[in-house]
């Protein structure tokens, strides 16, 4: 593993990586994407994602464990100031990567267990949001987690850095409403949609068979393609002042019933 170094903020590699974590365009075109943080960059490498490029800097990143990394990658020290351009959490460990991507696609979905457990986002827009409802899908091990309609790339550092790595550990597909709802179909995927019209309280309905549970932004809620195609739609009960609740917590709390009907197997 031959190390090299790099002193100068102007370097072509530098501006490349600055561009992969600002621009989706740049991760789409060259189909790669950067990663921070030592725990993120163990999970892409479980999850079988493979690491082009690793950059760190000595002062706060311990080199001895650059062995422990898989054989061929490129491993590159910088200095300080190049560490801060590329950097871009507020708590760093001294350590980035530059990854392959993967395209998502429906077809890429496979299932183990007949009567899967999805968790379905519909053109979900913030990251933090987007994080957060990967984190709540790897902590109830759903068997997939399908965005519909993306509005950002799943490769955003703000969605890497939010699901604390959780991109790596999920089943991950992104499509369309219309080819996503035709996909749970040929399955024979029951669809629950969370929306208040014609809903029925969520814990009232039976999740234990092949089950799709869909969430909406506050803002927009679900299209009504999913109310039509809804086995069932369901709603939370609330029972303050107002008529909604963040759209990952919404999902936890549907996605864990179903876990609990299923004695969290």
């Amino acid at each position: 593993m031959a190390n090299k170094q790099i002193s100068s903020t102007q370097n072509q590699l530098i501006k490349h990586i600055v561009l992969l974590k600002e621009k989706s365009r740049e991760r789409k075109k060259t189909k790669t994407f950067v990663i921070e943080g030592e725990r993120e960059i163990q999970l892409a490498i479980n999850g079988l994602y493979t690491i082009e490029t690793v950059l760190y800097f000595p002062e706060i990143y311990d080199t001895n464990k650059l062995s422990a990394l898989p054989e061929n990658i490129n491993c590159i020290e910088v200095t300080k100031e190049v560490y801060q351009k590329i950097a871009y959490r507020d708590t760093t460990e001294g350590i980035v990567a530059i990854v392959n991507s993967r395209p998502h696609q429906l077809d890429s979905i496979s299932f183990t267990n007949k009567t899967p457990l999805i968790l379905i986002a519909e053109a979900p827009e913030k990251p933090g949001n987007i994080g957060a409802i990967l984190r709540t899908a790897d902590a109830a091990n759903v068997d997939a987690v399908i965005i519909a309609n993306p509005k950002t790339d799943l490769y955003n550092p703000n969605i890497v850095r939010s699901s604390v790595g959780c991109v790596f550990t999920n089943q991950i597909a992104t499509g369309s409403t219309t080819d996503i709802i035709t996909f749970l179909n040929q399955n024979n995927i029951n669809i629950y949609s969370a929306i208040l019209q014609e809903a029925k309280d969520y814990h009232t309905q039976d999740f234990t068979q092949a089950s799709a549970i869909v969430v909406g932004t506050e803002a927009v809620g679900l299209s009504d393609a999913w109310r039509d195609a809804s086995k069932q739609n369901i709603k939370i009960p609330m029972q303050g002042k107002i008529d909604s609740m963040n759209v990952s917590v919404a999902a936890g709390i549907l996605i864990f019933e179903a876990k609990r009907q299923r004695n969290f197997k």
